[in-house]
This record gives C-alpha cells, structure tokens and sequence, in this order.
C-alpha cells in the first residue's frame, strides 16, 4: 500500500507498507524532505515496522520521535507528515484525489440562512445525499457573524447594530467575528469528510486546506501567506481568517473570510475591538476603509470569486453544484430552530 502526504511550505513523504498480522511490515519511508544523518532514515523505518495497523497517526508521529537522536536534522517533514502518510497508505485518511468535490456559487440570501446552510448541508454530505463541496457566500444584508465561543457582550456593541441595522448570529465553528456587508468581503465554506485531515492538528490542517486559496490569490496578484494559527496575509497586512468546526457525523466544515472592502469606521463602532485586535487587523486611526484585496488586486470582487471558482475547479477536478429550493427550506428550518433564537447568539452573554 502506498500513501503520500505534501507538508503545507515543506516536503513530501512517501510511505509504502505491507500489513502482517494486523501489523505493519515492508515500510519504506522516502520524500524530497532533508535528513542528516542518512541513518535516521533506518531508525524511522525499524520503528514503525511492528505497529498495529490501526495505529493512531498521533501514535506513530510518537513512534518517529522516540527513534530520533539528539542531533539529528529533519527539513521540510515531521513524524506528524509521516503518521498522515502511513494513515493514507492504509485507508484510513483521504486525500483531495479520493473526493469528488463540487463548486457551488450560492445565491444571495440573508447572512443567517448562509451560516445554517454549513450545517445542514454538511449534514448531506454526511449521510451521502450531497458530494463534498466548496461553497462561495452572497448575502443580501449587513451582519455580523460571531464564532461559536465568543461573549455577545465583550465582542458586540448593540448602539452601533442598532444604529447602521446590522444584524447579529452566532456560527458553529470556532474563531472571531466577521464584519459583513454585501459585496465587501469574499467568504467560502469547504464541506468535506474529516478522514481529509485525518493525523493532523487543527493547526496543520488550515494551511492545508487553505493551499488552494494561497494559490489563486497569486493568480490575482496577491504573495499571501499563512500566518499560524488560522490568519490568510500579505506583505501589506491581514486579507482574512479561516474557522473550522468537525461534527460528531465525521464531515467538517472550514470556511475562511477575506476582506475585500470594508468600512472600517462602521465595523469599530459595531464591534468591541481592543487596540491589539486593531493593529492585527491592519486598522489605523485615520482609516477609512480595509481593502486588501481591492487595493492589491484591482479587480473588481466577481471577477476575483471567478478565479478562486475556476483554480479549485481545476486543482481537484471539480464539478459544477448548486443549493436547491429544498436546501433553502430546510436551513430556513434550522434557522427558525437554532440560529435566529437569543438562546443561542447570546449562549455566551
């Protein structure tokens, strides 16, 4: 059985491996990753040979690291790479190559129905009624979109909702809030099996499954980078931040917003944001707008989503989806169930 694994900014590593008993066997571990000296190379090996099959990837990056001496050097990989690509060669997690991925480019609904649509359609992919899809976001009114932990209290200030007439939910996954309004930021929702990310950390797995994005904002004209744990950036400062939520049901959802242009005067008079949470967003006092990806790009927002629509189109082999009628009621349902009831945007007062 073979597997591979790219390390996100680093190397690739190969795993081939034979099972014997419900254990491993035959291991050959190779890459274009750098180690010194040679003989480590023999210790990793000698010390997954043996292992249960169903070894844990945390179980065998642990396996790595006892084998390792003071001294030795590993460039571009880990044993973490290599617990993920053992756990490809037996089965046990995906790669992009195993999913048939959709690209949808939803309609324009409220902001509340966008975030009940994670939910429920991850719920699809779940139970196999719907294909693992990346999703683009339009909405057709101002909101603010807390993550599923932060305080309504300390992140929102009511006088300024209530004067601009923004409105306020609360998502399932993790992370901060989102400023929206139509047309000045570009949000997506990636839905897959978590067997994708399968071995590794939630701090690994968002620059891997926000390479794509990396790549088609140089399309655009924009040298982003990942800035750990969960920040998209440019040598100009911040463009968005990615949140992920991985549901009981084995399916996750991660999705990321990026900046497009935004008002920045009408988003600190709506949000709580202290000065360090100001200078991370690239604000300053003078500001008037943040527009990253504009004002780098020069492009207007549609053509942008089309780039990032037709680069993950063609990097996965993706097929054109759609949201139906009957996916709108049923998040309609959920938003009449959970997300439109104070019970749950002030679950954290």
């Amino acid at each position: 059985m073979h597997g591979e694994y790219k390390v996100p900014g680093g190397k690739l590593v190969t795993v081939d491996v034979d099972i014997e008993g419900e254990r491993l066997t035959n291991v050959r571990v190779a890459g274009d990753f750098f180690l010194d000296p040679d003989s480590a190379l023999d210790r990793i090996t000698g010390a997954l040979e043996g292992l249960p099959a169903i070894a844990s990837a945390q179980e065998i990056a642990q396996a790595v690291a006892d084998a390792l001496h003071p001294g030795d050097t590993l460039l571009g990989f880990d044993g973490d790479a290599v617990g993920v690509a053992v756990r490809r060669a037996l089965g046990h997690a995906l790669d992009w190559d195993d999913l048939d991925f959709e690209v949808i480019h939803s309609p324009t609904v409220a902001p509340m129905l966008n975030v009940a649509l994670d939910e429920t359609m991850a719920e699809d992919v779940a139970a196999r009624r719907r294909k693992p899809f990346l999703r683009i976001w339009e909405w057709d009114s101002p909101c603010i979109v807390i993550g599923s932990f932060q305080s309504y209290d300390n992140e929102i200030n009511q006088a300024g909702i209530d004067r601009h007439g923004m409105t306020v939910c609360r998502r399932p996954s993790g992370g901060g809030a989102m400023f929206m309004e139509p047309g000045n930021c570009i949000t997506y929702s990636l839905v897959a099996p978590t067997a994708l990310v399968d071995g590794m950390s939630f701090a690994a797995s968002y620059p891997f499954l926000d390479q794509w994005v990396l790549e088609a904002l140089g399309k655009v004209g924009v040298d982003a980078h990942y800035v750990p744990l969960n920040d998209i950036a440019s040598d100009a400062g911040k463009i968005g931040g990615s949140a992920q939520k991985r549901f009981a049901s084995g399916v996750m959802v991660h999705h990321a917003t990026m900046a497009y242009d935004i008002d920045a005067d009408k988003m600190l008079d709506c949000l709580r944001i202290g000065q360090e949470k100001i200078r991370d967003k690239g604000i300053r006092s003078a500001a008037k707008r943040v527009d990253p990806m504009r004002s780098q790009t020069g492009m207007a927002r549609a053509d942008i989503i089309a780039v990032f629509l037709d680069h993950f189109t063609a990097r996965y082999a993706a097929t054109p989806g759609e949201v139906t009628e009957a996916d709108l009621a049923r998040a309609q349902e959920r938003c009449a169930q959970k997300f439109s009831h104070d019970e749950w945007t002030r679950r954290i007062p």
